[in-house]
């Protein structure tokens, strides 16, 4: 199969590794239109639009049928397909470089930062320059050349986020300074930069590469930086740093008061986040799910619900979930702190999460430590409502949730709320329950009012506490849904906090709006740091 490269001027490369020579620049720009569309009918009229515009000749039609002949002498006629209403090219999406850098891109996803950063450059590495550089200036590019600028930039901020958490601080900062010179107003690079002078001890100089980026953003948007720019500048100015310059966990003594006493007073609710990019890519190449669509988890799922059908979807994912689940150190925090908790007389927290596996309650397990599970049911004559499982296995379900209060107590123990449901090990699997495909999702908005069906004891607690989101990306959506039907529409009333390391910037502006206070911290430094200031004396990373 040839080689097909449009990360840069367009290239073909034949099974020899010796480039083929193409065509006049029409037949380069089909060959492109076609690339960028694999496994897609073009239609006849969309080419033409693309090749010549609005002022397509008279003969358009002809030219282009001349075109794809020559196209098929070059190529083979097996592999440019007539298909009504137009062409299609059959090539194995793995013979271009844009699919190939796409594919590394979203299966770095997730990964260990050093694994991400490997996988990254790996990506970036097939770049030869400016995408179609030799066809730029054809009808149909100069949408597409920014499209890929933008995949391109992305990758980039994605890969040095990665180094970052890795501990490569210093080592970055020359590359960053030149990409900040390069896009000036991109702020996720500065703050990339920011953050690596900082942790290499370069304090000063990170501020001064943020007072540089407002002169910029004054001088030639009339604007202030973001507010993401904004508290890191303050962070940096606070402390955040520490260890002689490398990269160590965040100290940010005030905040760490703060989560403290809200955790001594029984006021503060933990939300945990879960990152399912993993999950979706193992269900995608399970089930042979098509690679040109969108690798969300739901699209996923709903995908292999339709071709497969639910049940082998839903044996999958048990395969999957209960399979060598391994606590990370966010779940071995929360398992360490009761007994901190009980020392003190404070009351047990209420923890909520939106993954499907056991990680917490196995950290809790090992920690010997007793808890309640109250889980959602998305199937079954029971959905819509929650079910709670007791230490000792025994389970009921929740069917007057508004009466459902003495049996869930934080002054004796944790509570996990699971807000999607999850796996059951038991073998019957009768409270195994998931919201994870796209009809899932609407399942969980038409049955009735979540809010209400969390028992009355949990949805209090939630109603009157400060909140500490770990790892909650805006994506998961649905978490919004339940705590803005509990809330009401005067949103928290409490003061929060959520930490996440390299956040878009609609991220940041979803916590901005809700008077959520965010800490671009790495989660594993997040709470080491946290663990050191309550004296759990390295119980979070054994």
């Amino acid at each position: 199969m040839p080689d097909f490269r449009i990360l840069g001027p367009l290239e073909l490369v034949g099974d020899d590794g010796v480039p083929v020579a193409l065509g006049g620049q029409k037949q380069r720009a089909l060959l492109a239109v076609l690339l960028l569309r694999v496994g897609e009918v073009v239609s006849t009229d969309f080419l033409i639009t693309a090749l010549w515009g609005e002022s397509a000749p008279r003969a358009a039609v002809a030219s282009l049928q001349n075109l794809v002949a020559a196209l098929r002498k070059l190529l083979g006629p097996e592999l440019i397909v007539t298909r009504t209403p137009g062409y299609l090219l059959a090539v194995d999406r793995e013979s271009i470089d844009l699919c190939r850098f796409e594919l590394l891109v979203r299966d770095a996803a997730g990964r260990e930062p050093a694994e991400r950063a490997r996988m990254l450059r790996e990506a970036l590495a097939l770049w030869r320059g400016e995408p179609l550089a030799d066809v730029a200036f054809e009808p149909f590019a100069q949408s597409e050349v920014l499209r890929l600028e933008e995949l391109r930039l992305v990758a980039t901020e994605n890969l040095f986020e990665a180094e970052r958490s890795a501990g490569r601080d210093a080592e970055l900062v020359p590359e960053l300074e030149a990409l900040v010179a390069r896009h000036p107003l991109r702020e996720r690079f500065r703050g990339e930069l920011m953050l690596a002078l900082a942790r290499s001890g370069r304090q000063g100089d990170a501020l001064a590469a943020y007072q540089e980026g407002r002169r910029i953003s004054i001088e030639e948007l009339g604007l202030e930086p973001s507010q993401y720019l904004q508290q890191l500048n303050s962070s940096i100015i606070g402390g955040i740093v520490v260890d002689g310059g490398k990269s160590g966990p965040a100290t940010l003594p005030d905040h760490f008061g703060d989560v403290a006493e809200a955790m001594r007073s029984g006021t503060l609710v933990a939300v945990l986040g879960t990152d399912v990019a993993d999950l979706a890519a193992r269900l995608a190449t399970r089930f042979e799910y098509p690679p040109n669509e969108s690798s969300d988890l739901t699209r996923v799922a709903q995908f292999v619900a339709l071709t497969k059908g639910s049940g082998p979807l839903y044996d999958e994912l048990h395969a999957m979930l209960s399979a060598g689940v391994v606590p990370t150190s966010v779940h071995r925090f929360f398992a360490a702190l009761p007994p901190v908790l009980r020392e003190r007389g404070a009351p047990h927290m209420l923890l909520v999460t939106t993954s499907y596996d056991l990680a917490l309650e196995q950290a809790l397990l090992d920690a010997d430590e007793e808890f309640d599970v109250v889980s959602y049911l998305a199937s079954g004559r029971n959905r819509g409502r929650f079910c709670h499982v007791q230490p000792d296995g025994t389970s009921s379900v929740i069917d007057l949730p508004n009466t459902y209060a003495t049996e869930l107590s934080l002054e004796r123990r944790t509570v996990i709320l699971k807000l999607h449901g999850g796996v059951d090990l038991d073998p019957a699997r009768a409270l195994e329950s998931f919201v994870v495909t796209e009809d899932d999702y609407i399942d969980y908005l038409a049955y009735g009012d979540i809010g209400t069906a969390v028992p009355v004891a949990l949805a209090a607690k939630l109603r009157r506490s400060h909140f500490l989101f770990l790892g909650y990306a805006m994506a998961d959506w649905n978490l919004r849904l339940v705590l803005g039907r509990i809330w009401g529409s005067d949103g928290v009333s409490w003061r929060s906090w959520a930490v996440h390391a390299g956040t878009s910037m609609l991220e940041r502006q979803f916590w901005l709006q809700r008077d959520v206070d965010l800490l671009e911290v790495d989660l594993d430094e997040y709470v080491t740091g946290l663990g050191r200031y309550l004296g759990l004396n390295g119980a979070v990373t054994r």
